[in-house]
This record gives C-alpha cells, sequence and structure tokens, in this order.
C-alpha cells in the first residue's frame, strides 16, 4: 500500500481540521465572551476533546481490524457534523441568550452553563478529530512496520503543513468568501471526499495490529510524561510570542493567522526534517534529549532576537507603498519577522513528537503508544495554555513566561542526557545552559518604550524614546502601558493608543479627550435626567468620570475585559477620579456579552466604546448579532451611543456598521466628536433632537465641557450630521451588506484599510460642505450659533471655518478690521477683491476674477451662519451702486449666492441649473459647485425627478464619489443608487 495517496489526504484532513479550530473559535468567542478565561475554556473544550478522541485510539486501535476504514468513517462523521453545526449552534445560543441564562442570575453558574452548551457543541466533533492522528497513523505502520517512524514523522508533517495552509486559507479567503457558515460548510465536504476516497483505498489494507511486546512502565510513563511537558512549553512559548509579535505586526486578526500559521509551519519542518532520523537513529531518545535543550535554548534566543524585529518592521513599513501590493508585502513581512522569532524553536518542537511515539514504538510499547503519546502532548498543550494566560503573563510578565518555558525543555533535555552517563558532556551542557540562562536573564530587558511604539501603524520608533513610563503590565488579554509625552499621557493596548488625556490644565485638548467627554455629555444633553448607564470600555476612565458628574445619574456600570486597563487608567486621576472614587460607579471585569446576558439588566443610556475594529475580537462589538441583543437591555426610550473611529478605515466600512445598527434600531442620529470620530445614538424611538442646553445647569459636566471648549448648546447643534432618513441613502451607495458575526466584514478589512490609511474623514466634511447641504436636506433641523470665543478650533474644522466665516462677515459689513493672524492669505485676498468691486465700485486693473472670488467667499460664508447672520452681507452686496452696472450672469450668481445663504431650496434649483449649461465657460470648480446647488435645491424642494435628470446630463464630470454628491444622487433615486456607484468605481 502506497504511503504517497495518505500523505495527500492527511494534508486535506489537516486543513479542514484548522479550518475547524479557527471557526469553531471564533463562533464560541461570540458566546462565551472574548475574556481570557473564555478563550482558554474554548481551547480547552476544544484541546480537551482531541485528547480524548486519541487516548480512546489509544486504547482501542489494537482491536480495529482496519484502523484507516474506520478513520474514513470518522472523517464522513466530522464532515457531516460541519454541514450542520451553523443552524444548530444559532438555535442553542439563542435559546441560552433568552431561557437559560437569564433565569441563572449568578454569574458563575452562568459561566458554567455557557462551559457545557460550548461542550456539547464541539465536543463530539474534537474527541473525532483527536481520533484522526492515531488511525491514520497505526494503518500506515502496520503496513510499513520497517519505517513506522518515518511514517509517524511524515504524517505529522503533512497534517500540520495541511494546518498551516487551512489558517491561512480560511482567515484571507475562505471567510471572506462564503461568511463562516460557508466556510464550516466547505471544509465539511472536503472531509466527506476525504472520506470516500480513504474507505476505497483502506478496503484492502488489513495487516495485523502492533502489539506489545515490552512490559517496561518506566520508559512509557517517562515518555509520556516527556510528551506532556514538551506540548506544555511549547503553547507557553506560543502565547508567549503572539502577545510579543502582537506589539510588532499589530493585533488584527490576521496578524493573529500569521503568527499561528508561522508556528505550526515550523512543527510541520520538525516533523519532515526527523522522518530518517526517528528509525535510523541509534536510540530516538538520545537525538530527543538534544533536541529539547536546543529548543529551550532556541525560545530563550527569542529574547534577543526580539528587540531586532521592531527596528526592522521600521524599515519595511518606511519602504512599503500604503497599497494593496503594499499590504500583501506587509503580511509577507509579518509572516518572516513571526518565523524569525519561531521558527528555530518549532522546529525543534516538530520533532518531538515522532521522536517519542518512534522511541515507543521501538521499545515494544505497541500501537497503543501513537493515541498516548498524541493525548499527553495536547493535554499539556492545554496546560501551557492555561499557566501562560492566567499565572505567566500576569505573574512573571513576557520575559519571565518564556523563560520559564525554556526552563522546562532544557530541564527535560537535561535529565534525559543524565539518564545516559555522557559524564563530562552532561556536566559541560548543564554549565552552559544555566550561563546562558542567567545571561539572557539579567542581560536581556524588552524595550518598554519600543513596545509601546506602534511601530506596526506608523514605522516609526523615535517618538517613543524621550516618554516616561508610568505603568508597565502583561495582563491576561493584552499588554497594557501608561506612557507620558510631552504633550499628552497615553494609555496604550498592545502598542496601541486607547485614549490620551493632556494633563495640564492649560494645555490645549487633544481630539481623544474631546470625543471621550462628548461621548458622555451629548446623550446627557439628548436625554435629561438618565438614570442609569453602562459603558463598554473603560479606556482613560474620562467617559465614565463625565457620566458621574451629572446629578440626575443613579448608577453606571463600566464593563471592562482587562483588570490592566483599569489599572492603568488610575493613573489619569484626578482628571478622571468619578469612574473611581465616586460609590454610583462601578467597574466590572468581563467580556461586555456576557455581562449583559448573565446579569440581564435594563439601562436607560449604553455607551459601546471599545477599541479600534481592526483589533482582533473587537469587530464583534459592531456586529448586527450584538445590536440585537443590546437592544433588549435598554429601558423604554433608552438610547445606545456606539463610537467609531473615521481614521484608518474608509466609508463603505461605517456603511456596513450602521447597516448592522439599522438592520436593529429603527432611529439613529449621528454626531461627529472630531473630524475623525463619530458617535451614533440609536433607539427604538426617534432621538430626541435638539441637544437641550439644560446640561450645563450640571456643574461638573458643565465643567468637563468647558475643559474641552464645548461652551453652548449651539457648539453640540455644529457636531449634528443627520439622523437616519438624512445619511442612510449615502451609506447605501457603498452596496456594503451588515456586518454580522457570521459574516464579519468589518474584521476582514479593517486591518488592511489601517495599512493603507484609508480615511473616512470626507463624512464629517458633509458639515464643511460649500453650501448648507445637510440643513436643506433635513428640513426640520435647526441650529443655534457656535459660541463667540471659538476655543476648540484646533479639533473640530467646522468651528474654525465658522470663526472665519464670522471674520468675512464682519470684514464685509463693517470698516476694515484687523486681520487675525490665523486667517488664510488666500481668503484675505478674495474678501479683498470681493469688497473693493462689489461694495465699494472700484475698477479691476486687469483680467476681472472677482467672480471667482465671490464664489470662495460664498462657500466661506454660507454653511456656517445662520440665514439671518448672512442676509446683511448679500444684502449689502446686491443694494451697491455697482450691482446694477453687472453683466445678468453675473447677478444671477450673486443672486445663487443670496439664496443659498437664505436656504432657499427652490431658488438655488432655479437659479444654478440654467447657469450650468448657459453659453459662459466655467472652470472645473465652478461647474462642480453649481451641480452642487442644483441638486441640492431639486432635492431639498421635492422634485427629485429633476434632480436625477440633472445628475444623468451632468454628473459624470464630477467627482462622483464624494459623499456629498452620492447624498444627493441616492436621495434622488434610492432604488438604483448602489448600482450606480458600483459603475462608477468600475470606471
Amino acid at each position: 500500500m502506497s504511503r504517497g495517496a495518505f500523505y495527500v489526504l492527511f494534508t486535506a484532513s489537516g486543513f479542514a481540521g484548522l479550518i475547524y479550530e479557527s471557526v469553531w473559535t471564533h463562533y464560541l468567542k461570540l458566546f462565551l465572551g472574548h475574556a481570557a478565561y473564555a478563550q482558554s475554556l474554548v481551547l480547552a473544550v476544544f484541546m480537551g476533546g482531541m485528547a480524548a478522541g486519541a487516548a480512546y485510539c489509544g486504547r482501542r486501535s489494537a482491536r480495529f481490524a482496519n484502523p484507516l476504514a474506520v478513520y474514513a468513517i470518522v472523517e464522513a462523521a466530522v464532515g457531516i457534523a460541519a454541514l450542520v453545526f451553523h443552524p444548530v449552534f444559532v438555535a442553542v445560543t439563542d435559546w441560552s441568550y433568552d431561557r437559560l441564562l437569564p433565569g441563572l442570575g449568578n454569574e458563575w453558574l452562568a459561566l458554567g452553563a455557557k462551559l457545557a452548551v460550548s461542550c456539547l457543541l464541539i465536543l463530539p466533533q474534537s474527541v473525532l478529530l483527536g481520533m484522526t492522528f492515531p488511525l491514520m497513523s497505526a494503518g500506515l505502520v502496520r503496513a510499513h512496520r520497517g519505517a513506522a517512524g518515518e511514517s509517524v514523522a511524515m504524517l505529522y508533517f503533512t497534517n500540520s503543513l495541511g494546518a498551516a495552509a487551512g489558517v491561512l486559507a480560511s482567515g484571507f479567503v475562505l471567510i471572506a468568501w462564503a461568511g463562516l457558515p460557508g466556510t464550516l460548510r466547505t471544509a465539511g465536504v472536503l472531509n466527506l471526499v476525504i472520506a470516500v476516497v480513504v474507505w476505497f483505498l483502506a478496503r484492502p489494507a488489513r495487516h495485523a495490529s502492533l502489539e506489545k511486546t515490552s512490559d517496561s512502565k518506566t520508559d512509557l510513563g517517562l515518555l509520556l510524561a516527556i510528551a506532556f511537558f514538551t506540548g506544555l512549553a511549547s503553547f507557553i512559548y506560543e502565547i508567549g510570542w503572539i502577545r510579543m509579535l502582537s506589539l510588532v505586526l499589530g493585533a488584527s486578526t490576521h496578524s493573529f493567522e500569521l503568527m499561528l500559521a508561522t508556528f505550526i509551519f515550523g512543527l510541520a519542518l520538525g516533523g519532515l526534517a526527523v522522518r530518517r532520523s526517528a528509525d535510523a537513529a541509534p536510540d530516538p531518545v538520545r537525538l530527543l534529549a538534544w533536541v529539547m535543550v536546543a529548543m529551550g535554548l532556541a525560545a530563550l534566543a527569542t529574547l534577543p532576537v526580539y528587540d531586532v524585529t521592531f527596528s526592522l518592521m521600521e524599515t519595511l513599513l518606511k519602504g512599503l507603498a500604503r497599497t494593496e501590493t503594499g499590504y500583501l508585502l506587509f503580511n509577507l513581512s509579518g509572516a518572516a519577522v513571526a518565523a524569525m522569532v519561531m521558527l528555530p524553536a518549532t522546529f525543534c518542537a516538530g520533532m518531538t513528537l515522532p521522536l517519542i511515539t518512534a522511541a515507543l514504538l521501538r521499545r515494544g510499547a505497541g500501537e497503543a503508544a501513537i493515541g498516548q503519546v498524541y493525548a499527553a502532548n495536547t493535554l499539556g498543550a492545554i496546560g501551557g495554555v492555561l499557566f501562560a494566560v492566567h499565572a505567566g503573563l500576569p505573574l512573571l510578565g513576557l520575559k519571565g513566561t518564556l523563560i520559564a518555558g525554556a526552563l522546562v525543555h532544557v530541564a527535560l533535555g537535561l535529565v534525559l542526557l543524565k539518564s545516559f552517563h555522557l559524564g563530562r558532556a552532561f556536566v559541560y551542557a548543564s554549565l552552559a545552559c544555566g550561563a546562558l540562562f542567567v545571561a539572557v536573564a539579567i542581560g536581556i530587558e524588552l524595550d518598554v518604550h519600543k513596545m509601546t511604539a506602534g511601530v506596526f501603524r506608523h514605522g516609526e520608533l523615535d517618538t517613543s524614546q524621550d516618554a516616561t513610563i508610568l505603568f508597565n503590565k502583561d495582563g491576561k488579554t493584552a499588554t497594557v502601558h501608561l506612557v507620558k509625552y510631552s504633550d499628552a499621557t497615553s494609555l496604550r493596548t498592545n502598542g496601541k493608543s486607547d485614549g490620551s488625556i493632556n494633563m495640564n490644565p492649560a494645555g490645549e485638548r487633544g481630539t481623544d479627550e474631546i470625543t471621550m467627554v462628548l461621548t458622555a455629555a451629548l446623550p446627557l444633553a439628548l436625554k435629561p435626567g438618565t438614570k442609569s448607564a453602562a459603558v463598554i470600555g473603560i479606556g482613560t476612565g474620562l467617559t465614565t468620570h463625565t457620566l458621574l458628574q451629572s446629578l440626575d445619574i443613579e448608577r453606571v456600570e463600566t464593563v471592562e475585559i482587562e483588570s490592566a486597563m483599569a489599572e492603568a487608567s488610575r493613573g489619569f486621576m484626578p482628571r478622571n477620579s468619578g469612574a473611581f472614587a465616586d460609590p454610583r460607579g462601578a467597574i466590572l471585569i468581563d467580556d461586555a456579552k456576557s455581562f449583559f446576558s448573565t446579569r440581564n439588566r435594563t439601562y436607560d443610556l449604553i455607551i459601546s466604546e471599545p477599541s479600534n475594529p481592526w483589533v482582533s475580537g473587537v469587530s464583534s462589538l459592531f456586529t448586527r448579532e450584538f445590536y440585537r441583543r443590546i437592544r433588549k437591555h435598554l429601558n423604554p426610550g433608552g438610547l445606545l451611543v456606539q463610537w467609531i473611529q473615521l481614521y484608518e478605515m474608509d466609508a463603505s466600512l461605517v456603511a456596513t456598521v450602521l447597516g448592522a445598527l439599522g438592520a436593529e434600531f429603527p432611529h439613529y442620529a449621528v454626531f461627529a466628536a472630531s473630524d475623525y470620530d463619530l458617535l451614533i445614538m440609536a433607539g427604538d424611538a426617534p432621538v430626541p433632537l435638539q441637544a437641550q442646553a439644560s446640561v450645563f445647569e450640571h456643574p461638573g459636566v458643565a465643567k468637563e465641557l468647558w475643559t474641552v471648549h464645548v461652551l453652548t448648546a449651539g457648539d453640540l447643534d455644529a457636531r449634528y450630521l443627520g439622523s437616519r432618513a438624512t445619511l442612510e441613502p449615502l451609506f447605501a451607495s457603498y452596496g456594503m451588506p451588515a456586518n454580522s458575526d457570521y459574516a464579519p466584514v468589518l474584521d476582514l478589512n479593517a486591518a488592511r484599510h489601517r495599512f493603507m490609511d484609508k480615511s473616512a474623514a470626507d463624512v464629517v466634511a458633509l458639515l464643511n460642505a460649500e453650501l448648507p447641504l445637510l440643513e436643506l436636506i433635513e428640513r426640520d433641523r435647526s441650529r443655534r450659533a457656535v459660541n463667540p470665543l471659538f476655543k476648540g478650533a484646533y479639533a473640530f474644522e467646522r468651528v474654525e471655518n465658522t470663526r472665519l466665516a464670522w471674520y468675512a462677515r464682519d470684514f464685509l459689513l463693517r470698516p476694515r478690521p484687523p486681520v487675525p493672524e490665523s486667517v488664510p492669505r488666500e481668503l484675505q485676498k478674495d474678501l479683498e477683491l470681493v469688497k473693493l468691486r462689489l461694495i465699494e465700485c472700484r475698477e479691476p486693473r486687469e483680467l476681472d476674477v472677482w467672480l471667482h472670488s465671490a464664489l470662495r467667499v460664498a462657500k466661506a460664508l454660507n454653511p456656517y451662519l445662520l440665514p439671518d447672520d448672512l442676509a446683511p452681507v448679500w444684502a449689502r452686496i446686491m443694494g451697491s451702486a455697482c450691482y446694477a452696472g453687472l453683466q445678468d450672469f453675473q447677478r444671477r450668481w450673486l443672486a445663487l449666492f443670496q439664496a443659498v445663504g437664505s436656504r432657499n431650496a427652490a431658488r438655488m434649483a432655479e437659479l444654478a441649473a440654467p447657469l450650468i449649461g448657459g453659453e459662459q465657460p466655467l472652470i472645473a470648480d465652478a461647474r462642480e459647485y453649481l451641480l452642487l446647488v442644483a441638486l441640492t435645491g431639486y432635492v431639498a424642494s421635492g422634485d427629485k425627478a429633476k434632480a436625477l435628470e440633472l445628475w444623468k446630463a451632468y454628473g459624470s464630470g464630477t467627482r462622483a464619489a464624494r459623499p456629498a454628491f452620492r447624498l444627493l444622487r441616492c436621495h434622488a433615486d434610492p432604488a438604483t443608487c448602489a448600482e450606480a456607484f458600483r459603475s462608477y468605481a468600475e470606471r
């Protein structure tokens, strides 16, 4: 019987098996949550089942007349289970959320129930998967008794190679193509095909089993213990390396997949390398001993190597273009960096299992040893994960955890070497290893400044060197730092900033600080009298602190997944003191989904302020399923506040989030906390507008708002983008599916957008359109004047533009005022030309370009001032003595500016449409402005047919992808909107 065909089939089996591990883990994290204990439980259930399956085969395989035929049956059972998994999972978890968990009350009972449900969902399939390696190995070992070690090593190699490919294929291709359910079904079909082929190949394969010929329990016990401890140490490395490399490659899902694939690929190469030695070596145990020592030292060497990876990533990012091709090269480079750290030790790790198995087979342990070794190794892996997550990282830190794992391997190797009575060789090896451990423990320190730099984002390390590290802890789910820079103090998770505050009371307020205050203050202004609130993610603690400044608030519960984050955020005191000192507040360390489902409480306000969605696991807090469940925890009339970034992602990803939220909440309104952050207010009832000025009557809230230079209710109005009715057509134009747990569009694309430095800031730029676009479309919207002090302009462009608009108004209406330094020279020139030509009636010396200047002045005035404030400007211009001497088309332009300022939609369309097709030549900027004004006029006055007709005539010559044009085109005809812009994209 040829082994080659079975090696190929087992490669495919490994491919499917890692798809299951990846996708099942994703499914169960949706149910158990992303807390550290949940991740550990998922892995424990999965690998515990694998160990049980392997152990069962170890006891029973000798009784199977044809292990390969049994293998085919097992593969078929796995495939059938995969085909029905998704509907079973949805039904069981929905029942658990609706019936089981709310009735338990106690969080530990709820956790036990969720674990029991998880076991029922994946344990049977996990047991079956654990049977595959021993069964296939037994079949081939029986057929090729003289090359038993080679057969086991090649099966380990091929299965691991397929597994590495399965990780990459599912993460980068299959889930994007078919979603989680489709990916499972694909793997299930593959298993069924493997089962059929193996069944036909295996029918004649009937060989006597390898019977046990030795009663030596000492060798069996020792080598099984070594299998256990090498699995334990290897998975300590895996957890430690993933945490370390997350600070270099980023903590995205794709980065994790690259790291995992690299780890498994190293195991595969080790299996390949040892395929001959397993049988040819005089004693596999002696070779195993040296491999153990080498593996421990290779793992120890990753600590000095790690320091180099930061500089390497800095160099790589500086040389890569921020394009699709650049992202591909970034991932390939990331895999190379991961290989530089992982491969030497994982290569050795891949040799251990075949060598242990070959040694036991050679010692007459029988084929039962195959399953026993596999089971012991898998149980050790579970122990390694539990130790690393729950003890090693929190207590020993990254460096200590890796040293502990390396000590295990070196100690195992030295114990085995001692048994061979090598004399001086053993002594020299022991002394050398001891010296290396002492040198690394004392001489190597992980550079905290590099670890906090976030080199994977911008390719810069220098900015962190002068910072002061105030807090440094390796938590169960993340490495957390609090770093003091010259201009602000920043909370950093795995090297990425999760919020910063300028602790200098006289310093400028950054966008993070303004966003965190407004995230709490805006809903309080929209819904006065809010009594209870829940906050997802503590961050700096400033949002919770601001909520607790309201005198009406009775209870605020802040849910944070990582306890180290809560510890670090204390470093922002006294700026956030309410979050920790106010008895009305409570900080609970839990996963958000687990928290809400097990406690079954309702709130007037829920604020979801997690980390950036490109971070692995975070995107599940932006899915349709999450919004469906969170909606049940809002009191009648309650509000959900969802923060979402606009940097490092484009408008299509914002659209997929709003599609998910809009599928579950009938009403929402969108505000811009800054030019790069959105706050979405959602509820069952229409969001109450306007923001109430009574929020400033709470002294504590008013103080926080004044600190970030929000002084009046008009400053809140200035941040209002629009209602669902206003903005949904814009987001529908991107044709994106709603982000879902089972079709994770956001998770699949967010890391790529981060690398390419995409931006959706043009969504907020609608507030700075060349005319009051949003006011005209949303006719019942009203706003109040922005505060006259114009603070905070550095954080919000509309405030700065309003300041400039007031200056422009004063310049045109009053005797020449002093020109502030911050007025752009171009605007000053345009104002002077308009005043000279249209108000003071001076004749131009050269070519008359005043109309172009008037257009730019109109753009600077009309969108930002109220009609009553604008009316005197246009009245003075059109009432001047020189107005009568203008040509007809020039007077039409000025009348158009006046109509825009007064928000007269019908008049705007009436004046702008003829000018577009008139005889006068138009520069591109003027033509685009006219089209924008005419479309806005038609849409706002209800004549959508004319708007569509105008678009068809002139739209192709504009920058059609601009949100302003998308919005108008889609209001004109929502039914054909997405298709229209798809065709533009194809051009």
